[in-house]
């Protein structure tokens, strides 16, 4: 066990103080996102939306996401992603806790778009900041650093989520989201202010690459968008299959959700180490990750058990593990041959572009055509995605592209 423990810890070593610092922030902002997986519940539950309406209500939602990233990297490209960063934390925390003032569809809908276009704009902030504080050789376990500090807060999150409905409201969630969201961003003013922090690698290109003329990573970005249809599905439509056709609760339904951010939380960074030692491309293993999301949701075809739930939730997360960090990390290396703000806000954009279409695809689907149908068409969309990765990684060891 003592060997163990030394070996997860030196899957951390080299990585910068700001790198750390970073990681906090989020882990300060991300323990709040509380709402972001009972909001599909909390317009059924508490407003009483239909299943459509709440589709639509989500893809406001990733129509935010979508202006907030490509604003996000535009903003970084011309006052650099320090002020970018700050401002989002700021603004969105406010944003959140006015959110729940909201109660007419119209309004919903505007409210959610407003504050995804100013939550989001965080995002090519973030990783151009990691490229800035990591060197090139870290770069991969620096954003697997980050998404363990956002999964560690989305597995305190939901589970805490859960007990605040249970013994308040849904209320109290919005309070709690913004609160943190202002938090982190006194937290970043005091820490990473740019006469503090340590600068590493400083990246300038005096004839930048357009990200809209690079063929390889406009494929990659298509897989993207694939893959975010798939794995966007356990924030919307997901939960309300646990409630609907599992009848659990919302303290349970928090409780699976949280179990991913704790597997992430344990494994990823560990994973990810040994992962980088192998001869597998990062597209290869994008491949793999893709694979193994789309089968979690196939198997709760395979049987009414509630048991499967939690064996979906494992095949999921491995299957995120994988194919995040690496897909960053491919984004990275690529945005280094243009502008950062750019590639990094399309690669965001990839994203948020599954937002508009999973949420709202899987709950109109669910509607019409029963969750099993669903969960089939899902996985056929995994399947395409992983396909691409799959012929985008054969073409570049050709230098097809």
């Amino acid at each position: 066990m003592k060997t163990l423990f030394n070996h997860y810890l030196n899957t951390f070593k080299g990585l910068s103080k700001e790198v750390w610092w970073l990681a906090l922030i989020t882990l300060i902002n991300r323990a709040g996102t509380m709402v972001i997986p009972f909001l599909s519940l909390y317009l059924k539950e508490d407003l009483h939306f239909s299943i459509s309406q709440i589709g639509w209500i989500m893809s406001a939602f990733g129509l935010g996401s979508v202006a907030g990233s490509w604003l996000g990297g535009k903003l970084t490209d011309k006052i650099g992603y320090y002020k970018v960063m700050v401002g989002s934390l700021f603004i969105s925390g406010l944003l959140f806790i006015a959110l729940q003032l909201a109660d007419s569809f119209e309004m919903v809908c505007f409210g959610v778009f407003v504050v995804m276009l100013t939550a989001d704009a965080f995002r090519p902030a973030i990783f151009v900041a990691l490229n800035a504080y990591s060197k090139p050789e870290n770069r991969t376990r620096s954003l697997t650093l980050i998404r363990l500090a956002i999964n560690l807060g989305f597995s305190a999150g939901p589970a805490v989520g859960g007990l605040i409905i249970t013994g308040m409201s849904y209320a109290g969630l919005f309070w709690v989201d913004g609160v943190t969201c202002v938090l982190a961003a006194f937290l970043m003013i005091r820490v990473l202010n740019p006469k503090k922090a340590k600068v590493i690698d400083i990246v300038v290109n005096d004839s930048p690459i357009s990200a809209y003329k690079d063929k390889a990573f406009l494929v990659f970005l298509v897989a993207m968008t694939l893959f975010g249809i798939v794995f966007l599905q356990y924030f919307s439509t997901i939960p309300i299959y646990y409630k609907d056709v599992h009848k659990l609760s919302e303290l349970e339904i928090g409780i699976i959700l949280g179990l991913n951010g704790f597997l992430i939380f344990i494994f990823e960074m560990p994973l990810i180490k040994w992962l980088e030692n192998t001869k597998y491309s990062k597209l290869g293993l994008m491949f793999f990750g893709t694979l193994l999301t789309g089968i979690s949701l196939f198997v709760l075809n395979l049987t009414a058990w509630s048991g499967v739930l939690i064996i979906g939730m494992l095949l999921m997360t491995f299957g995120e593990m994988i194919a995040f960090p690496f897909s960053n990390a491919f984004a990275a290396d690529r945005a280094i041959k243009g502008n950062q703000g750019e590639y990094m806000a399309l690669y965001s954009i990839a994203f948020s572009i599954g937002h508009i279409f999973g949420h709202n695809a899987g709950l109109q689907m669910a509607n019409g055509l029963g969750f099993d149908a669903t969960w089939y068409i899902i996985s056929g969309v995994a399947l395409i995605c992983a396909l691409l990765l799959f012929s985008l990684n054969k073409n570049l060891i050709k230098s097809t592209f």
